[in-house]
């Protein structure tokens, strides 16, 4: 069969399978306007709870600004190369010791994007004698890097101590004959359900286990901790973390990623991750504004405070409401409701056209079948005003729902959205 001839047959797979009705409108939107809570979609103001725009850095007078003069200053080519050859600067190395030192590690190293720098980190870290534990519901870019993996590989059940466990006594076993070492994968925060990785428990079964412990703290990273540095500063268990990863992309607004861990780790990823050895180095417009995004994260902890205050009056407001927002600790807020694929667009139209409200769905396979997630991301330029129109809103299609109204079939669809 001819390639291109077998990708037409199947178009995309569990998701890409709907792109057909759903392109533009459910999948690659456009949200357009300036970055904020209120923006246009499809011609109308939209209030938008779909941005990781967490401490509303995105639009921060003195973000823009910095932004705009690094622009001005260097433009969008230097420094020209990777950073091995041609492509350092001081200013990517000040930005990397500073991170280091507010995750609590002895280095960092920066990383031109958040997805590919999971995968490589994982690929550089084990060998075919090693082995991999990880959680169940890790995140696309933890589940690409162990699949990368040459050697064993085990999973345990979401934030279960037990298997988890039985996973690391398994491993162990393992390593004994091969003679490799065991890496543990988490994330701090879960980006679907909001619940915090289970860190402080995990550290304590190295008590038992031999095996070191890498965390992806994309959404934990400036939200959590007292000063902002993360879920391990938030469980007290910086220490036992052995490699951090965090994002630019939520907190700081930005792009990119970095990992701080021992310098004598850092150090072996330098020399040794392939997505950044063979790769142009970040632009200098978007090291200077993250060095800015950075200042602000740890001068302004009311930014974090104004989040946490949204975050609360949203969820508290949900559960008083009779929604079941799951066990999320941490400001991702999921809402769960019962039905189809076709309810669940049906009421996504409905809130986008009659609430002018949009956030995220989310159906199955990413969670079980006959759910519907409604994922809501809080931010600190959020308001209260914001939060009650949307429970509001919430309350209403939660009650249409209940009365059948989005039962439809789908060639309806294109009805609704008209």
């Amino acid at each position: 069969m001819d390639l291109f001839d077998k990708i037409e047959k199947n178009m995309g797979g569990p998701i890409g399978q709907h792109q057909k009705w759903s392109h533009g409108y459910f999948s690659f939107p456009k949200l357009e306007g300036e970055i904020a809570p209120h923006m246009m979609f499809n011609g109308v103001e939209h209030l938008v709870w779909s941005l990781n725009n967490y401490l509303g850095l995105a639009n921060h007078p003195e973000v823009r600004k910095a932004d705009a003069e690094a622009a001005a200053d260097f433009g969008m080519a230097y420094p020209m190369g990777a950073r091995m050859m041609s492509g350092n600067s001081r200013h990517h190395e000040e930005l990397e010791a500073g991170l280091a030192e507010f995750v609590g590690k002895e280095d960092a190293f920066l990383l031109n994007y958040g997805y590919q720098g999971m995968v490589s980190i994982i690929d550089t870290l084990v060998d075919r004698n090693d082995v991999i534990v990880y959680d169940a519901e890790s995140h696309a870019c933890i589940i690409d890097g162990v699949r990368l993996h040459m050697g064993k590989r085990f999973v345990y059940q979401h934030n279960d101590m037990e298997s988890c466990a039985k996973q690391l006594e398994r491993a162990t076993r393992l390593t004994e004959q091969t003679g490799g070492g065991i890496l543990l994968i988490t994330e701090g925060v879960f980006g679907m359900s909001g619940a915090q990785g289970k860190l402080k428990e995990i550290v304590a079964l190295k008590e038992k286990f031999k095996f070191r412990i890498l965390i992806d703290d994309a959404h934990g990273f400036g939200t959590l901790g007292a000063t902002g540095a993360g879920a391990h500063e938030e469980q007290g268990c910086v220490d036992g973390v052995d490699v951090y990863f965090g994002t630019f992309a939520k907190s700081m607004a930005g792009i990119g990623a970095f990992v701080a861990a021992d310098k004598m780790i850092v150090d072996f990823l330098r020399y040794n991750m392939r997505s950044q050895t063979f790769a142009k180095a970040l632009p200098m417009p978007m090291v200077l504004g993250l060095k800015k995004r950075f200042e602000l994260l740890k001068s302004q902890p009311e930014l974090r405070e104004k989040l946490w205050t949204i975050a609360r009056a949203l969820q508290n407001g949900l559960v008083e409401h009779g929604f079941d927002i799951g066990i999320t600790n941490s400001v991702v807020t999921p809402v769960f409701l019962k039905g189809d694929l076709h309810e669940a667009t049906s009421l996504t139209m409905d809130l986008r056209k009659r609430y002018h409200i949009f956030c995220s769905i989310v159906v199955y396979p990413v969670i079980p079948k006959g759910l519907i997630e409604l994922r809501l991301i809080p931010t600190a330029v959020h308001t209260l005003e914001d939060v009650q129109r949307t429970l509001d809103a919430f309350s209403d299609v939660a009650e249409k729902l209940k009365a059948g109204d989005y039962k439809q079939k789908e060639e309806k669809l294109a009805e609704v959205e008209a």
